[in-house]
């Protein structure tokens, strides 16, 4: 979406994709990290504030904690762990959201920092840290 990979990479020297190479075609989830235990504040603020939809986790994963979510047609996983030294992180998602404006301001009354992005075109684009650390942005394809 915003950035992509050089077609020409994958391809050989008369143009045509190299099928004998293996490749990715695709993403099936991101992952995100709580502390131990912030599994119900995870869901307030994901589900309950932002509106992304919890899905269950298969059986044999629920015993590890966290939860998982589905934000369009992309699972996002939320997994438990460690989470010293997550201000400092430029690992991020980007949600594709409609009406910027008005999330800035329901981010900021609920006291969250928001914080401007470097500007990139067909784009308006800002950041901020969720509740546990994790670094966010919030994307809106321009129509100009």
């Amino acid at each position: 979406m915003l950035t992509g990979m050089n077609p020409a990479a994958a391809k050989r020297p008369g143009g045509k994709p190299d099928e004998r190479q293996p490749r990715i075609v695709g993403v099936d989830h991101v992952q995100i990290t709580i502390p131990v235990g912030c599994e119900q504040a995870a869901r307030e603020f994901y589900c309950e504030f932002l509106g992304v939809a919890e899905i269950s986790k298969p059986e044999p994963l629920r015993s590890r904690g966290g939860l998982w979510l589905q934000c369009g047609d992309l699972p996002v996983h939320v997994g438990v762990e460690d989470t010293e030294g997550r201000q400092s992180t430029k690992a991020h998602v980007a949600y594709v959201v409609t009406d910027l404006a008005k999330w800035r301001d329901r981010l900021q009354k609920r006291g969250i920092e928001v914080f401007e992005s470097v500007p990139i075109p067909g784009y308006l684009r800002f950041e901020f840290r969720d509740p546990f650390g994790n670094r966010v942005e919030l994307v809106q394809p321009t129509t100009t």
